[in-house]
């Protein structure tokens, strides 16, 4: 069986994990960790800390997100993360895009013809 490089796995992982992000906070706000935590339990999204706390510094440098802190009752302050109207309509506009692109993907892979 051939395997596909490292490298082509991770410029997907790259494509979409600002996404995936933003769709662990469509419904409720998350703190860094837990968000971190999250990602790396699906599978095939292996992600570390020193790529999420980056991302979202930047998604909330662009107004993407917004933060909070708040105390921890187990610990120090955690920062929390929530969609702004920015965000929500940005993973909304990914979303719908995904549809399309996912399915012409999976047509061509399946049947190796777009028709």
């Amino acid at each position: 069986m051939v395997a596909i490089g490292d490298g082509v796995i991770s410029q997907l992982r790259r494509g979409v994990l600002e996404f995936c992000v933003l769709a662990l906070l469509r419904d409720d706000e998350r703190y860094g960790f837990e968000i971190v935590r999250t990602l790396s339990e699906a599978d095939g999204l292996v992600t570390t800390e020193g790529t999420v706390y980056p991302l979202l510094a930047r998604l909330r440098k662009e107004g993407v997100v917004e933060t909070t802190w708040r105390e921890s009752s187990s610990g120090p302050p955690r920062r929390y993360y929530r969609l702004t109207p920015t965000g929500r309509s940005l993973l909304n506009a990914f979303a719908a895009e995904w549809v399309r692109f996912r399915d012409s993907v999976d047509t061509l892979l399946e049947t190796g013809a777009l028709t």
